[in-house]
């Protein structure tokens, strides 16, 4: 009987083998990238295109929101003044492990510019060689380096990514030839900067034997051409990578190709009070682009048409003239600085940064066309590391916040022309917003949630968020012309737990409740599944019960239905102390203990880095002294485990 029973089971299985075989798996249909050309012969060893241009220095950066691709380039150029040639270098388009090459280049070296996102995290463009270091064990002797690392204090992984590149080039075998620079976004990243590379480029003389030329002159790294007779189907009007692509739109949908979503919900949350705290929804069908709760969506905005205009009548300029900015270095990998040919219009509304402050090299190139010879003086000085050139820097320009009109209004006899200002303008950054909605409920639709910016600066002027400002003008049409915002998405680590009958703990006042409201919808659709769900708490706060707490009717319906156990809500100007949702913690320890330490809670914060992450953090130290009956030291190590096991996890900004 056994043998039957195996000669059954056996040709069984092979007719099930043969059927299974024949049935081919379907082809999974590929998305070429829509935003690069067919494959481009373009030159994936820095090492053969440096010895080809005879360049000796390297600059590679990690860049998000493109500080550290402006520092590297600023370096590049400096090397010039050295009688040493310089390229930046994306790592994302170069074989890194090429590194243990650069020695084949005489008097060789590598700088990078790191900067550090999210939780101590490398930037897109910067984590496969941060792959590659981790996995390496090249030998990379007789390679010189230095970093300059790019971070923010506020957060807790402060500089992570520049001082791990730092460590592991040595550990690799590296030179290190000079200190590793840490720059705080929370401080004053530009002078953290420039004192850095002041004090650099004196060391490197020394090192290579070389003098500087003592020629600081501007150098321009573009020339303008414009187009006169051109076809406008040839034109970008906003686009960022392929022509055309926001009228004929392909997937797959990413930086260079997002996706233009209808804005099918706009509402003011906010019943009364100054402030304007907005829900928008935007309708992503049929464009394949898939979200998780805890993901952020990515915006692209465009900047006031009121200030465009009026840079354009202050520099005497036609905007709708069509031009281009062609690099003067042909072996560049970046041929314009932004999409050409364009229009001076399209190029200050879509493409440039024309709202944040200028760093100081812009104000030192731009010195040279002041007529005003004290006008021209100061502005140099600002881009110098003397004390009282900071100061000013740090007085006229960050503290006053005076963006590039407002420089141009008060200094009259500073009239650039508008192509080197637009070259010298750092690109306009996409957006990122925590979702507020769960894909398991709102496969089709996207949620946003955000406070508008608006304030008076010192000098009087009324300073608008520029992406805010944008969003809130997105109206809802009934008619054929919808608002769109063009977006993707970025994949976050702000995940739901695994198991969804762990507890989660969700602490998120102001806006920073917008990932949770994704995170309760997709709790309340586990438990109609029939799941065991876990407790569910949230902290969330506002300033008065009755101007802007966000989300009330939904957030009481989904207590009254169980699907949140406990609702927390620290309105902090309704009484005489104020109350914020770390007071709420400490009431709340003895549950909070319970869920952390014996029923494995899993504990989110979102919002404000500088101050509510860190008091909320401390909350949590406190309990665990008190009722864990440990030291300041064994609490820190004990939330610090939790973050590494993946249960206090965080999405914060500042």
């Amino acid at each position: 009987i056994n043998l039957d029973l195996f000669l059954f089971t056996l040709i069984a299985g092979l007719i099930i083998y043969w059927f299974m075989s024949r049935k081919k798996a379907e082809p999974i249909p590929e998305f070429k990238k829509l935003d690069q050309p067919a494959p481009s012969t373009q030159e994936t060893s820095f090492i053969e295109k440096m010895k080809k241009t005879g360049r000796n220095i390297v600059v590679f950066y990690g860049s998000q929101t493109g500080t550290g691709e402006e520092f590297a380039n600023r370096l590049s150029k400096d090397a010039q003044r050295y009688g040493m040639k310089g390229m930046a270098a994306d790592p994302e388009e170069y074989d890194m492990s090429e590194l243990s090459r650069l020695a084949e280049i005489g008097n060789s070296l590598a700088i990078f510019c790191m900067a550090t996102y999210g939780e101590g995290d490398p930037t897109d463009n910067a984590q496969d060689f941060y792959d590659w270091l981790q996995e390496t064990d090249g030998q990379l002797d007789g390679v010189n380096y230095t970093v300059f690392a790019l971070g923010n204090k506020t957060y807790e992984h402060y500089n992570a990514m520049g001082a791990y590149v730092d460590k592991r080039l040595e550990e690799l075998g590296a030179k290190r030839v000079f200190d590793l620079g840490m720059g705080d976004d929370d401080g004053n990243l530009e002078e953290d900067f420039v004192t850095w590379r002041e004090q650099f480029w004196p060391a490197m003389c020394e090192h290579f034997g070389v003098e500087a030329s003592g020629e600081d002159s501007s150098v321009r790294q573009y020339e303008l051409k414009e187009h006169n007779d051109i076809n406008m189907n040839k034109v970008y009007t906003g686009e960022l990578g392929r022509l055309k692509s926001f009228e004929t739109q392909k997937p797959p949908f990413d930086a260079k190709n997002p996706f233009l979503a209808p804005v099918t919900v706009n509402r003011k949350l906010n019943k009364a009070g100054d402030r304007h705290l907005m829900h928008l929804e935007v309708d992503i069908t049929g464009s394949k682009i898939r979200y998780e709760s805890g993901d952020h969506v990515a915006v692209y905005p465009t900047n006031d048409t009121v200030i465009v205009n009026r840079l354009g009548q202050i520099l005497g300029v036609d905007l709708d003239s069509v031009i281009s900015l062609n690099n003067l270095d042909e072996e560049s990998n970046k041929k314009h600085p932004f999409p050409c040919p364009t229009t001076y219009r399209t190029a200050l509304t879509h493409y440039l940064d024309i709202i944040h402050p200028p760093r100081t090299n812009v104000l030192y190139e731009l010195a040279q066309y002041a007529t005003d010879l004290k006008d021209q003086e100061n502005m140099r000085k600002m881009a110098s590391s003397a004390p009282e050139g900071k100061a000013l820097y740090q007085s006229f320009v960050l503290e006053d916040n005076r963006n590039i009109l407002a420089i141009l209004e008060d200094l009259p006899s500073l009239r650039p022309p508008i192509d080197h200002l637009c070259e010298l303008m750092p690109r306009l950054q996409a957006r990122y917003y925590s979702i507020a909605s769960s894909s398991k409920v709102h496969p089709n639709s996207i949620h946003i949630c955000a406070v508008l910016v608006e304030y008076t600066t010192k000098t009087g002027r009324l300073t608008k968020g520029v992406a805010t400002t944008w969003l809130k003008n997105k109206l809802v049409a009934d008619n054929a012309h919808k608002s769109t915002v063009p977006m993707y998405i970025r994949k976050s680590q702000f995940r739901l737990p695994f198991k969804a009958s762990n507890p989660v703990i969700m602490v998120g006042p102001g806006t920073g409740i917008a990932p949770f409201m994704g995170f309760i919808q997709e709790r309340g659709w586990l438990k109609e599944q029939g799941k065991e769900v876990g407790e569910t708490v949230l902290y969330c706060g506002c300033r008065h019960k009755e101007e802007d707490y966000l989300y009330q009717e939904e957030l009481e319906e989904a207590e009254k239905t169980g699907v949140i156990t406990k609702l927390n809500v620290a309105f902090s100007r309704d009484q005489e102390q104020k109350v914020y949702v770390q007071h709420l913690l400490r009431t709340n320890k003895v549950d909070l203990w319970r869920q952390i330490h014996t029923d494995n809670a899993h504990i989110y914060i979102c919002g404000d880095a500088r101050n509510m992450a860190r008091d909320v953090q401390t909350a949590f130290y406190e309990i665990a002294e008190e009722l864990g009956g440990m030291t300041r030291t064994q609490a820190t190590d004990y939330i610090k485990k939790l973050m590494t096991k993946g249960r206090y996890s965080q999405d914060v900004w500042s």
